[in-house]
């Protein structure tokens, strides 16, 4: 079984030579959406600087798309004239030293999008991990529809538990020339990259292809005739998604042939190992705005009652002002305590919640504790599940709840850095 999914890619990069990279590279745009004071830090910080945050639409301001994204697309085609420079056939190995100061690796390179499907019980190569909500996608395909440039911040996990891929990568670096090196804005730690040459490109793509193998997905799961399942989306599902709907667009007007070869059918993404030990998964948790706090309480405690599942107990810890408390679901039918809050939170919204009422998902409890300290809003907190169960569960389950995990602390996702051509 061959992959054939994951390539060297031509890489774009501004000259760090001759700019501040920690103003060129800024956090993933779907962190911090419920706080506007860190995008208007990080917009001071720039100033007039080249930085990817011209290029990309944070979701905090997405009820300003109309007029941000006028701006966004000039900037792409003012950066590909006079700051990005091309690197062919290039896939770059990233060491990040995320807030902890722990070093987590990956490694940068094109997907196929032919190999991807975000739909629940796919038996693709590229799985989402989460429920994908289709009204997500249109938000983002509205940018890269009409971008000239994409930026990642898509991570691919594997199961590589020998660490077969990364890893001798690691060992290599000396070799391998620096793409990049600096500080990240607010807090956001340090990234390297190096340019990993051709030999040790064919020998990761080599090592990918073995993970994929029946013989090898029945050593991991312990099932015989498993559908191979070689990458996982960690982070940037929805995104990624946007991208397969985009592709999609293109195949359907050019037509097959045509859209073999067209840069709509790729993205670049980063792919990292699931067992790199700076690599943590944590709860996303839950706030709920614009509600009654005692109202919603109720509804959850008479939503408990109706759970008749053969899950294991699990509890939820409340927050709303200075008020905190625990409920204790029983006998829940998820097995995840994320599934149960998800469940009970899109029926009170369906069914029982004021006009205007909405959910965010936050990450990092002293964000979420903050949050719910504001008036007619209620946080919850609750366990997450453990990395390791993530790659079986998406096998038997198919996905999780959407929103179930994060890969660390928001100022530790991915930085926009890299850049590739779309047109």
């Amino acid at each position: 079984m061959k992959t054939n999914c994951f390539f060297p890619a031509d890489i774009l990069l501004p000259d760090f030579s001759r700019m501040d990279g920690a103003k060129w590279s800024c956090v993933a745009c779907d962190q911090y959406t419920s706080e506007p004071a860190y995008w208007e830090s990080a917009d001071r910080l720039v100033g007039s600087a080249p930085s990817t945050l011209r290029l990309v639409l944070p979701e905090v301001y997405l009820a300003e798309t109309a007029e941000r994204k006028p701006r966004v697309l000039a900037a792409m085609e003012d950066y590909l004239r006079d700051v990005l420079i091309s690197h062919p056939d290039s896939m770059i190995l990233v060491e990040r030293t995320q807030s902890d100061g722990k070093i987590r690796r990956g490694l940068v390179g094109l997907i196929d999008l032919e190999a991807y499907d975000y739909h629940r019980g796919a038996h693709s190569l590229i799985r989402a991990t989460e429920l994908t909500v289709a009204e997500r996608i249109p938000a983002r395909t509205t940018i890269r529809r009409d971008a000239s440039i994409e930026l990642p911040h898509v991570m691919l996990l594997i199961d590589d538990r020998a660490r077969t891929v990364i890893e001798p990568l690691t060992n290599q670096k000396a070799d391998f020339p620096v793409a990049y090196d600096h500080d990240l804005m607010q807090g956001g730690g340090h990234i390297t990259g190096y340019f990993v040459d051709a030999e040790a490109q064919g020998a990761a793509i080599a090592a990918l292809d073995a993970l994929a193998t029946p013989e090898a997905m029945q050593d991991r799961y312990g099932k015989a005739g498993l559908a191979p399942l070689l990458f996982a989306v960690g982070d940037g599902n929805h995104s990624l998604a946007a991208a397969k709907t985009c592709y999609e667009e293109v195949r359907a007007a050019l037509g097959d042939e045509a859209a073999k070869t067209h840069p709509a059918r790729y993205a670049l993404a980063e792919v990292v190992n699931l067992y790199d030990e700076a690599l943590e998964f944590e709860p996303i948790y839950r706030v709920a705005f614009g509600v009654d706090p005692d109202h919603l309480l109720a509804a959850f405690d008479a939503f408990i009652q109706t759970q008749n599942g053969t899950a294991a107990p699990q509890t939820v810890e409340w927050i709303s002002g200075d008020r905190r408390g625990t409920l204790t679901i029983p006998a829940p039918v998820s097995a995840l305590t994320v599934g149960t809050v998800q469940e009970f939170l899109d029926e009170y919204l369906r069914t029982a919640a004021p006009e205007g009422a909405y959910i965010d998902y936050i990450h990092g409890e002293d964000t979420t504790v903050s949050l719910a300290g504001r008036a007619d809003t209620i946080g919850f907190l609750f366990d997450g599940m453990a990395k390791e169960e993530l790659f079986s569960t998406v096998i038997s389950d198919g996905s999780l709840p959407r929103k179930t995990f994060s890969m660390g602390h928001a100022a530790d996702k991915r930085f926009y850095t890299e850049a590739r051509r779309l047109k």
